[in-house]
């Protein structure tokens, strides 16, 4: 297979540059494209596309490959690590970043004006975590990643390469704001940035004797919108039940924690340190490589006995438990249910009473359940644009939205 016009790296079978680049993060998954294409541009990931299209082969867009779920077998594989660009309008507060950038590189860019995205794991791409909605330590404050985003280049399933925003092909903005890349491929993304000085972070390790008071007082707490906090009950195959606590504050929330830190108790290990946004994203999130992926995500709207008394009987493994809601309820684009309170994010899917049936994009490890991540207008208002925008299906990631 030729990709006419395309100006970046192109490996085959039997390559080693292609045995590095199939490979995506998560290990699941054992793919075979029949090449791999570096994209330098968006004119060699149109070429890419138009290939893709005339032999009817599968196309996948890949930078870290945490989001892969589905292989490329037989397809054309674009990998986008050489486009990773990161330019920072301090003015504006507007960061703009190729695909291929990490929130790493953004985060450290946007540090010395004070400034930061609404990111996550700073080992992710800015790409996938954006366009699949995006749940980050500021986004109780400042809302979903998705709803940040001001501006996009994408290159549609015909081959054209537009700029997008509210006032430029909006029914596509607005779908590409949590359809993932159902709608266009990516290949420069604009997004606002936040003031951000000082914070609090950490993760503290208590006696799992606590866990069910504190469980209790989470479940009815009214966290402020400049606190983020996630609980963790851990059951490890080589030690004693732990109660985790993650915190994530702006600078003068320290003492909304208080009502909740007593009740946990003194931490067996662990501390929160007054830091500042790099240094508290690279504590939170530790980069760790390749792993499988099979999470269990579900939404709450509340947190009832019955449920808190499964979540404290979860076998080996653990649970996070987290608080949606602040500016994240917010109306905004597609992604998200933005009415859920309460979050439950396991190793492995659970049966638990009460959820809602709703899950959340960037956390859903099963194709066949990409309904769930939207909420049933919205999730028929993308079939819809899908209907128009890529009415064959040229553009399949692994969490697939069929047309109407």
């Amino acid at each position: 297979m030729r990709i006419h016009d395309f100006t970046g790296p192109i490996h085959r079978q039997g390559e080693t540059r292609y045995a590095d680049g199939r490979v995506a993060w998560n290990t699941d998954i054992d793919q075979y494209p029949a090449v791999v294409a570096e994209a330098t541009g968006a004119g060699d990931v149109r070429a890419a596309l138009l290939t893709a299209r005339e032999h009817g082969v599968p196309l996948a867009v890949q930078s870290t490959g945490h989001g892969t779920l589905v292989p490329c077998d037989g397809g054309v594989l674009v990998k986008t690590s050489r486009m990773a660009g990161v330019e920072i309008d301090p003015a504006r507060r507007i960061a703009v970043a190729e695909p291929g950038a990490l929130w790493g590189e953004v985060v450290a860019a946007a540090a010395p004006y004070g400034l930061a995205p609404l990111s996550g794991s700073m080992s992710l791409g800015v790409a996938g975590y954006t366009l699949g909605g995006g749940a980050g330590w500021l986004s109780r404050r400042y809302g979903l990643a998705a709803d940040s985003l001001t501006a996009a280049e994408v290159v549609t399933a015909d081959g054209r390469i537009l700029e997008t925003d509210e006032e430029r092909h909006p029914d596509l903005f607005w779908a590409l704001r949590g359809g993932s890349g159902n709608f266009g491929v990516a290949t420069r993304l604009e997004f606002r940035l936040y003031p951000v000085e000082r914070v609090l972070a950490g993760i503290t390790m208590h006696s799992f004797e606590r866990a069910a008071d504190t469980l209790a007082f989470f479940a009815e707490w009214e966290q402020p919108d400049t606190v983020n906090v996630a609980l963790f009950l851990m059951r490890p195959e080589d030690g004693p039940p732990m109660l985790g606590v993650r915190v994530f504050a702006l600078d003068g929330a320290g003492p909304d924690l208080e009502p909740l830190l007593k009740r946990a108790g003194d931490p067996v290990h662990g501390e929160l340190a007054e830091t500042d946004f790099p240094e508290a994203s690279a504590r939170l999130a530790p980069e760790h490589g390749p792993a499988p992926l099979r999470m269990g995500f579900a939404f709450f709207e509340t947190m009832p006995e019955d449920l808190r008394a499964v979540l404290l009987e979860v076998p080996t493994g653990g649970v996070e438990i987290r608080h949606w809601g602040g500016a994240m309820a917010a109306p905004g684009g597609p992604a998200g249910h933005r009415e859920a309170r309460f979050s439950v994010l396991s190793g492995e899917p659970l049966d638990l009473p009460h959820a809602t049936g709703g899950t959340f994009l960037n956390f859903l490890s099963d194709p066949a359940r990409v309904a769930t991540a939207y909420t049933p207008s919205a999730f028929a208002r993308l079939r819809e644009l899908k209907k128009v925008w890529d009415p064959d299906g040229v553009l399949r990631p692994s969490l697939y939205i069929a047309p109407a």
